[in-house]
């Protein structure tokens, strides 16, 4: 029987759905049904359709206690909203149904494995995070009776009862299953599992456990087995961290991909290194082996995932012709005060599902192939030199797929600078430029419309690749994706220009040569 809760949270769904309009929305990257999101979850496919869960708070546009929301999709870019999935109601998990994962079990039925939140002590007590799951038939699912199936018993001794979330559950070959879960090493000067503000510095006092220690804080993946995805089991710590990318892992997700075995997680507390990773909460890729007897990952590549501003949590599944497909919430934790989420009634979109490979040792992503069948109007223009500022007949829109690929004239001195501005009028852009010298690619929202001092640029070093620089644009009515040489890096950002902002110009500091293919998309 459907509690309560769900029942007036999909009750609420459908009321509001119809209340917003198509115009208000992105064209065809994810937005939640009503309310707030923030992590894609539980992402696979599954009878015949793509499913997304997604962390929800439907009744408002600020993070709140947190349902699981559904959408399901045939081709990745059209989304139909379900009935919400899970809400709050159990003891183990009034707090909140955190992130987590999903698959097909043997018997056909769908596993959803989810982080269930209790504070112990009421609203203001002690946060406890523990795994549970629930089962169902692609539209309604019912939690174990047994949940939670870890918690904090299951914990290697110096880690945190109060940072372990974020299941990701896979079946293996060996026939069982297996999830990899994100948690955090206690920080021991304090005597406390929650994080301290002040790095083991509080002055609450030393306990039993040891003297502060430059670990303490600092996130463990933990791997899981089961030979049936109900009854777990403790395996390993999988990898940890060393201090050099922020500090607790969320949202962990570990698979093979082109050889390689590859560990993607969204670190907090990010310091910048140059200009891989930046400050704050970021994304991070190792590239590495995995030692299958030991059950030990260790890596030997690593990089940021997204080099733009608004890109968190990634999630990843296979497709049935055997892609791997990565998905993410495109939203920063610290640009999350954006204009007009009030008057919109949602916050909070998916970007653009990718398709990842291995080449050359890094990770690389481009947008779904199935993309390219919601082309049209092309628009084209080859070998255009020029220099100062540049409009072209056709070149326009908030719905577009552009691939530019840039050089200098040849014979010329080298070009100091060009930028492409987009979403533009006459008050309003938001730009991409990129200055050869430096080899320094940035994306800059500054004048935007936006009347908060948050993050408005970012920047990345990229390489030309014989004298030339390829940029795929993606933009969909509130967000850009920008891809750098056919998937070496990618930029995205959320843009929230009113839309009537459609113009798309050119600017170079120097001659430079530029080829333009412009589509329609939809």
């Amino acid at each position: 029987m459907i509690n309560q809760k769900l029942l007036f949270a999909r009750a609420y769904e459908k009321e509001m759905e119809g209340k917003i309009g198509e115009e208000s929305r992105p064209k065809f990257h994810f937005s939640p049904c009503v309310g707030w999101t923030n992590d894609p979850n539980g992402f696979s496919y599954y009878k015949g359709m793509y499913h997304l869960f997604y962390q929800s708070n439907p009744y408002d546009t600020v993070w709140d206690s947190m349902h699981w929301g559904h959408a399901v999709s045939r081709d990745l870019l059209h989304w139909e909203y379900l009935p919400a999935a899970m809400a709050p109601d159990e003891a183990y998990d009034d707090a909140g149904c955190f992130s987590g994962s999903a698959l097909e079990l043997d018997d056909g039925r769908q596993l959803l494995m989810y982080t269930g939140v209790h504070k112990e002590g009421g609203d203001h007590g002690e946060e406890l995070q523990t795994q549970c799951i629930a089962v169902g038939d692609g539209l309604d699912y019912k939690k174990y009776e047994k949940n939670p199936v870890l918690d904090a018993s299951v914990l290697p001794e110096g880690l945190s009862r109060n940072d372990f979330r974020d299941p990701k559950i896979w079946k293996g070959e060996d026939g069982r299953y297996h999830c990899v879960v994100g948690a955090r090493r206690k920080n021991r000067a304090c005597g406390e599992d929650t994080m301290c503000k002040d790095n083991g510095a509080c002055g609450i006092g030393h306990t039993q456990e040891g003297e502060a220690s430059d670990l303490d804080g600092l996130g463990a993946i933990l791997l899981f087995g089961s030979p049936d995805g109900f009854s777990w089991n403790f395996e390993s710590v999988l990898v940890e961290n060393d201090g050099r990318f922020g500090k607790m892992w969320e949202c962990p997700d570990f698979f093979l991909l082109d050889g390689k075995y590859v560990l993607l997680c969204s670190p907090q507390d990010m310091l910048p290194e140059g200009f891989e990773y930046h400050n704050g909460n970021g994304t991070l890729c190792l590239i590495g082996d995995y030692d299958k007897t030991a059950k030990k990952f260790s890596f030997e590549k690593n990089q940021t995932v997204d080099y733009g501003i608004d890109f968190y949590a990634t999630q990843t599944t296979l497709t049935p012709d055997g892609r791997r497909i990565m998905i993410a919430w495109m939203q920063n934790w610290d640009t999350c005060d954006q204009n007009g989420a009030k008057e919109r009634k949602w916050f909070g979109q998916m970007t653009l599902p990718r398709e990842l490979s291995i080449q050359d040792g890094r990770l690389y992503q481009r947008p779904v192939r199935e993309l390219l069948l919601y082309r049209s109007n092309k628009v084209e223009y080859q070998k255009v030199g020029f220099e100062g500022e540049l409009s072209l007949d056709g070149v326009e829109g908030r719905i577009v797929d552009m691939e530019l690929t840039i050089r200098r004239k040849e014979g010329a001195e080298a070009y100091k600078k060009f930028a492409v501005r987009f979403a533009q009028d006459e008050r309003y852009r938001t730009a991409l430029s990129y200055r050869p010298y430096e080899s320094i690619l940035k994306l800059d929202r500054k004048f935007s419309g936006s009347r908060r001092a948050y993050i408005h640029q970012r920047r990345s070093l990229v390489r030309e690749k014989d004298g030339e620089l390829k940029l795929r644009i993606i933009l969909d009515r509130f967000s850009v994706e920008v891809f750098i040489n056919d998937g070496e890096q990618v930029m995205t950002a959320t843009v929230m220009t009113d839309g009537a902002a459609k113009g798309i110009s050119f600017f170079a500091d120097g001659e430079v040569v530029m080829d333009v293919t412009k589509y329609t998309l939809f």
